[in-house]
């Protein structure tokens, strides 16, 4: 006689028992949870209330007249607007390099993507200098921009504020003039946007091409339908290291804008420069105000980013 079937056996992974503790991989989560706590305090937290502390002594009052300044609004629009510019202008640079280097096999390419980190090995300084000796007069690329420029004012005649930078650029080429810093700006932000549009790339793999293509689409309409809108959060994450690194840059700038005041200073060199002066309140102002319109704008970013990432899943 066939004995009856028991009961079957539940298929997959095993629940663990309620009453056996999983083991972590570093234990103590009390221990690391305050060493982190504990470091984040001493490296940003204290650092920052510090600083609040020191702007918070002059008053509202003399908060409105030092960020209302004159010489302060010029430095605001030129640090943000040309760190915006050049975070773009690397997104754009940043999404066509990530795609040559993960689509296609070519003699050169662990080279080429090696120097994209170069920027990051690079100090600052070097940086600024090497792209003021580039970009400069006599540089190998500012000669030709001398030449462009003087074209351009020939044949245009522009005015007013265009007319300014055509004339810089006819007189220094890129170096010295609100070009050059968009240079060295886009120089230091490039990298940042690679480096994480690079890997989500890699993970996509052609299999969403074939599928487009197999279905009628051609290689515009599979881009822009099917791959683009998948790289848009990690291009928004690339745009805001961009961003937020050419916001505080300091090293590769000084030496190639010329630091003139209302035209070719940034906030960072006008915090400096305050400094020199021993004007430690001034200072702790504009960097407060440069802090909080930097950290709303990347809420705003991190917001839109979280936006889109619900949407694509």
């Amino acid at each position: 006689m066939i004995a009856p079937p028991g009961p079957r056996k539940p298929r997959g992974r095993a629940l663990p028992c309620p009453s056996v503790r999983m083991k972590r991989v570093i234990p103590g989560f009390g221990l690391t949870l305050g060493i982190t706590l504990a470091w984040l305090s001493v490296i940003i937290l204290i650092p920052l209330a510090a600083l609040f502390i020191k702007a918070a002594g002059l008053g509202p009052q003399e908060w409105w007249r030092i960020l209302t300044s004159p010489r302060v609004i010029a430095a605001t629009k030129l640090t943000f607007g040309v760190s915006a510019a050049a975070a773009l202008v690397s997104t754009a640079l940043g999404l066509l390099v990530s795609w040559v280097l993960v689509r296609y096999r070519f003699p050169g390419r662990r080279m080429l993507d090696a120097i994209v980190d170069l920027p990051f090995a690079l100090p600052t300084a070097v940086a600024g200098i090497t792209l003021t000796t580039v970009y400069g007069e006599k540089g190998w690329l500012g000669k030709p921009i001398i030449h462009v420029a003087v074209w351009i004012r020939d044949t245009f005649h522009p005015t007013g504020w265009l007319g300014e930078q055509v004339a810089a650029w006819a007189t220094h080429g890129g170096a010295y003039s609100s070009l050059g810093i968009f240079i060295a700006l886009t120089f230091i932000g490039f990298p940042f946007v690679v480096r994480t549009v690079q890997p989500v790339m890699e993970d996509l793999g052609p299999e969403y091409e074939e599928a487009a293509a197999s279905l009628g689409a051609g290689r515009w309409k599979t881009f822009w339908r099917v791959v683009f809108p998948l790289m848009v959060p990690a291009l928004i994450t690339g745009f805001t290291l961009a961003f937020a690194r050419a916001i505080g840059e300091y090293g590769s700038v000084i030496f190639i804008s010329g630091n003139l005041p209302l035209k070719t200073e940034i906030l960072p060199l006008l915090i400096v420069a305050q400094l020199e002066q021993f004007k430690y309140a001034d200072a702790a102002v504009i960097a407060s105000g440069m802090l909080i319109v930097s950290f709303s704008l990347l809420v705003v970013i991190n917001l839109l980013q979280r936006r889109l990432n619900w949407q694509n899943r």
